[in-house]
């Protein structure tokens, strides 16, 4: 029996049937039961667990751990955090349970270089970015441009610092990052079979030359992921469909073709995730060869029958070699180009730069209780007139379609500087010299009685600060950044950003 809203294709039924045997019956009995809601904690904005789930008790929220993801949670649909001031703070990030599955198995540290090759919109990113602590660079792609947009305003929200997005084609980042990455993530576009029960539009979509079509872009995808990993590098990949093709199958090609790589397990996979089929492969005649069947079984799948999430399928892949000497090549080439164009940079360009950062250290001396350029390690880049700290370790963008450079400083206007709303998102109020404490209640947005300023405020109008304030002010709420205001005379100016404002 399927839910009377889920219209499950009869080719799809019937391929799990084949597949599953016995076990059908219970895969198709998960289609009758309601999907399940996550969230994720944000560590940038709120340093400790403890406090996070302490703050969520006191609004009734009751959320339940993810098993697989540290700081991921339950949640029961009445609790509606998309629509609470936290969202908007960056607090957290609604992202689907079984997605933080991947990441998971990624092993990210801080200080390292990381790619989500596929990023959009933006959960596995800021999951990744969390987990850097803010070290190290994480480029963010993704092919499409209004998604990338939307990837570009999650990484605002959520108050990263050290993300590069582009909208890019996976073949130039491969000409680019010549084994440049020690951590890669491809989450590739796929049927997205395992999001029929919490996406069944997604239904009407589907169909099998979808299927072989997502094959063929998963190879093209995971051979330029290979090219772009540094020696003993970790490359985890992953789809949110069933499909064989797209899964076992497309890792044995990926195997076959690139035998410096070998799957590992994972403490985590190995505890709560179910196994691949490597006789799934075979059947369809694409994979051969006793040690790779071997590994394809080490790979991951998520089935809704068996845990509470959606479907999906992850693996983690290791390639050979050692960074020791000159075997890692990548970051010398790019770094030795960019320096040398530094050393002959001395045009209009690097006035313009010169003068923005000036305005910025002026902004910085009189409104910051430290010094951004000693915690973030990196150089200017201006894009019109909007100043940016580009990662130390991001080569110069030239060539590169780039939708956020780093941290976007603000803009530099007639001599003046605006901060952005980015640097207000990455701040915290014990970092600012003034900051505003909006109250807030436990009703929900649209509900402005309960909501006192700090809906005044996400609705863009000026609210009120001590007499004593002037000038550039935090606006807070529980302790999380919200946005900038301009205070005078006991009345914050309001300096949220009119494409975010809540309506009511």
């Amino acid at each position: 029996m399927i839910k009377e809203n889920i219209k499950l294709p009869g080719a799809f039924c019937q391929r799990m049937q084949e597949l599953l045997g016995r076990e059908a019956e219970d895969f198709f009995g998960s289609y009758q039961n309601e999907r399940e809601y996550g969230l994720r904690y944000n560590p940038l904005k709120c340093e400790s667990r403890n406090l996070f789930e302490e703050k969520q008790r006191e609004l009734g929220w009751n959320l339940t751990p993810v098993p697989w993801c540290v700081g991921g949670y339950y949640y029961k649909p009445n609790a509606q955090p998309g629509r609470h001031a936290w969202h908007e703070a960056g607090v957290y990030y609604i992202q689907e349970p079984s997605a933080m599955s991947a990441v998971e198995l990624l092993d990210v540290r801080p200080g390292q270089k990381i790619c989500d090759l596929c990023a959009a919109p933006g959960g596995k990113t800021t999951q990744i970015a969390g987990k850097m602590q803010g070290q190290g660079l994480l480029v963010s792609n993704e092919y499409y441009g209004n998604r990338a947009k939307i990837l570009s305003q999650n990484v605002e929200r959520m108050g990263i610092a050290n993300t590069v997005v582009l909208n890019e084609s996976t073949e130039h980042l491969a000409q680019v990052f010549v084994e440049f990455f020690d951590r890669i993530l491809v989450d590739a576009p796929c049927s997205g079979e395992g999001m029929f029960r919490k996406e069944p539009e997604a239904v009407q979509e589907w169909n099998l030359e979808n299927v072989a079509l997502c094959t063929g872009r998963q190879q093209e995808i995971l051979d330029h992921a290979a090219e772009m990993l540094r020696p003993s590098g970790v490359l985890v990949y992953s789809t949110c469909t069933f499909s064989p093709e797209e899964n076992e199958r497309c890792l044995c090609r990926f195997l076959k073709c690139h035998p410096e790589f070998s799957v590992e397990t994972s403490e985590t996979g190995e505890k709560y995730f179910s196994h691949g089929q490597a006789a799934w492969a075979i059947s369809q005649g694409g994979c051969t060869g006793e040690d790779i069947q071997q590994q394809v079984e080490r790979s991951y799948r998520l089935w809704p029958h068996k845990l509470r999430g959606e479907g999906h399928f992850a693996v983690r892949l290791r390639k050979a070699g050692s960074t020791d000497g000159e075997e890692h090549t990548g970051q010398g080439r790019l770094v030795k180009e960019h320096r040398s164009k530094r050393q002959t940079a001395r045009n209009k360009e690097a006035a313009k730069i010169e003068e923005a950062v000036s305005g910025f250290q002026n902004f910085q001396k009189e409104t910051l209780k430290f010094d951004l350029e000693e915690r973030l390690p990196g150089r200017y880049v201006l894009f019109s007139e909007h100043l940016y700290l580009l990662p130390g370790e991001m080569p110069k963008p030239d060539g590169l379609k780039v939708v956020r450079a780093g941290l976007h400083l603000g803009v530099c206007k007639k001599n003046r500087f605006e901060p952005s709303h980015a640097l207000a998102m990455y701040l915290h109020p014990q970092e600012v010299r003034q900051y505003v404490e909006l109250s807030l209640g436990t009703g929900k947005t649209g509900e402005s009685e309960k909501y006192g300023e700090t809906l005044k405020y996400l609705h863009g109008e000026t609210v009120s600060c001590d007499c004593g304030q002037k000038g550039w002010t935090l606006v807070c709420v529980d302790g999380f950044s919200l946005g900038w205001g301009k205070a005078q005379n006991g009345v914050v100016k309001n300096h949220y950003p009119k494409g975010l404002r809540i309506q009511y």
